[in-house]
């Protein structure tokens, strides 16, 4: 018997539910991401606090860390990627094109406008004046370690996330409220990836120059830009929700890399 498409009630209730309450749920989420960067930065504060009572320089991020905010962050990636190679109308793909639907239906523009603000903020233009920025202070500041990290970091950003598009090919929403007009493939959200890449990057940066009274606000800042970002994207239909999904996944990959390959050259430059 074939497989029935996502059109059962439960489910689709469960969507139109969603749909309807896309903005509160969007709020709800920010904040338990904030909270969960709130949980991250006490988290990271008892293990700086801890190496210092053993006399031993604190970091970042720890290897282990590294190593299972990676397979998690892999793992993810795989199984959405996975997810949506069924057949549409089923599973993950069929969950996509509904909800997409009932939020092009739903939306105001008057909402879709200020949805549309947020969402450049993720922009490649907005993105690469600031990191020109930031890698102009660094330098004038001889940050020289970290300049160059953060160079590696935000230059990978396009070609990573162009070749993850190109080898998976997957058709945008159709979308045309105008206020945001996407051309190219779907899958990963680029502005997702972006965002995870940037913010993140920035706030190791702030991390590494900033005094530690500091860091709390500077991680819930970044975990909210990174939140507010990828949603949007899902509510303005440019991109479904597992493409938002696996650009969070696939540009923490990145970032995670990234991070831990800064603070191990930081400790091996102390070393002697």
């Amino acid at each position: 018997m074939a497989r029935q498409p996502l059109d059962l009630p439960l489910m689709t209730e469960l969507v139109e539910w969603i749909a309807a309450h896309a903005l509160p749920l969007w709020a709800a989420l920010l904040v338990l991401a904030c909270l969960t960067g709130d949980l991250a930065w006490q988290w990271n504060r008892r293990q700086r606090d801890f190496a210092l009572q053993q006399g031993r320089e604190p970091v970042v991020m720890r290897t282990r860390t590294a190593v299972a905010l990676l397979l998690a962050a892999l793992l993810l990636f795989a199984a959405i990627a996975l997810a949506i190679g069924v057949e549409a109308g089923n599973g993950l793909p069929g969950f996509d094109s509904t909800l997409a639907e009932d939020l092009h239906q739903r939306m105001q523009p008057s909402v879709l406008r200020v949805v549309a603000a947020v969402s450049h903020l993720g922009d490649l233009g907005s993105v690469a004046t600031i990191t020109v920025v930031v890698l102009a202070i660094l330098l004038m500041r001889r940050q020289l370690q970290l300049a160059t990290c953060w160079a590696i970091a935000m230059a990978a950003i396009v070609p990573l996330n162009s070749g993850l598009k190109a080898l998976f090919r997957r058709p945008r929403p159709l979308h045309n409220h105008g206020f945001i007009v996407e051309h190219g493939w779907s899958f990963p959200s680029g502005h997702a990836f972006g965002a995870m890449v940037f913010y993140g990057m920035l706030a190791y940066v702030l991390l590494r120059l900033l005094p530690h009274r500091w860091h709390r606000l500077v991680i819930a800042a970044a975990v909210a830009m990174v939140t507010v970002i990828g949603l949007s994207r899902i509510v303005l239909q440019v991109h479904y929700f597992s493409d938002v999904m696996a650009g969070y996944a696939s540009g923490l990959i990145w970032l995670v890399i990234c991070i831990a390959g800064a603070e191990n050259w930081r400790q091996r430059h102390r070393a002697p």
